[in-house]
């Protein structure tokens, strides 16, 4: 089945193997955390969410959930057999490492948790017939927010491989105010992720609405904004001075190993972002 499944994705390089193996590796993961009840406490948002199904045309590495509630006793150990289970089923092994990360760490500061848990799978074996004649490494984060700030929506979305299964992820409005959190109050240093900047051209090319109390939600739990409310003129300030710092050349060469064509980006500037948020739809 794996081999058919990569053949869905026509590969003509090494890379396209890899990208391909990577997004199944992510949806048997899935289907793994399906089979143990995972999703009726938990819900899937960031990039490879708006990747697997909502049509984002770039490939994504990690894996990231909410809880839908907070709970401080979860224990993400309990759903790692289960996907361990799924790529034994598919005649593929991975090892699973799990590291708890406290509120005082650099990453959890950098990427605004609170609480999380990680995991790691890891490729151990080569499958037979992919054209590559090297063992591939590939690994996937797994994160799970415990003690998110809440105020999402969700919906139910299919998938049909390995078995037809159910994932409650964020809607589209609430995946957009997540990354424009990203964004806006994502600690760069000299590391800008351009997947956040070319993220905030799908949905304004596709005319999703930023849920601005989301977004609030999220900016008041990560302590990036103090004030109870936020407008819509204060939001675009905030966006217009990240642009304004933005270091474009360093956005393109995160991103270009993401996507097809890299040529898309040859638009990029700070100009072109100031004019593209000019066509941004906001829900308050």
């Amino acid at each position: 089945m794996i081999q058919d499944w990569i053949a869905e994705y026509q590969p003509k390089t090494a890379d396209d193997y890899k990208q391909a193996l990577r997004e199944i590796m992510q949806q048997l993961a899935l289907a793994g955390l399906s089979r143990g009840g995972f999703f009726s406490k938990a819900a899937f948002y960031g990039g490879t969410a708006l990747r697997i199904f909502y049509g984002l045309d770039r490939f994504s590495e990690d894996l990231d959930f909410s809880l839908s509630q907070k709970d401080e006793n979860f224990d993400l150990e309990y759903y790692l057999k289960f996907i361990e289970d799924e790529f034994l089923a598919q005649g593929m092994v991975v090892t699973i490492k799990t590291k708890h990360k406290s509120v005082v760490s650099a990453i959890e500061s950098a990427f605004l948790k609170s609480e999380t848990f990680w995991g790691e799978l890891i490729l151990e074996t080569s499958v037979p017939g992919l054209g590559i004649k090297q063992n591939i490494g590939l690994k996937i984060k797994i994160e799970v927010d415990t003690k998110p700030p809440l105020g999402f929506e969700t919906e139910e979305k299919l998938l049909l491989k390995p078995y037809s299964f159910y994932v409650k992820c964020f809607v589209l409005e609430d995946l957009f105010a997540g990354k424009m959190h990203a964004l806006l109050f994502r600690k760069w240093g000299n590391n800008v992720k351009g997947r956040d900047w070319y993220d905030l051209e799908w949905y304004i090319r596709k005319g999703v609405n930023v849920n601005l109390q989301h977004f609030l939600s999220r900016a008041k739990h990560s302590s990036d904004w103090e004030k109870e409310t936020i407008s819509e003129t204060e939001f675009i300030v905030l966006l217009t001075e990240r642009i304004e710092n933005l270091n474009v050349e360093i956005a393109k060469k995160d991103v270009e190993r993401f996507i097809n064509n890299p040529k898309v980006l040859d638009i990029w500037s700070k100009q072109y972002f100031l004019d593209l948020i000019k066509l941004l739809k906001i829900k308050e």
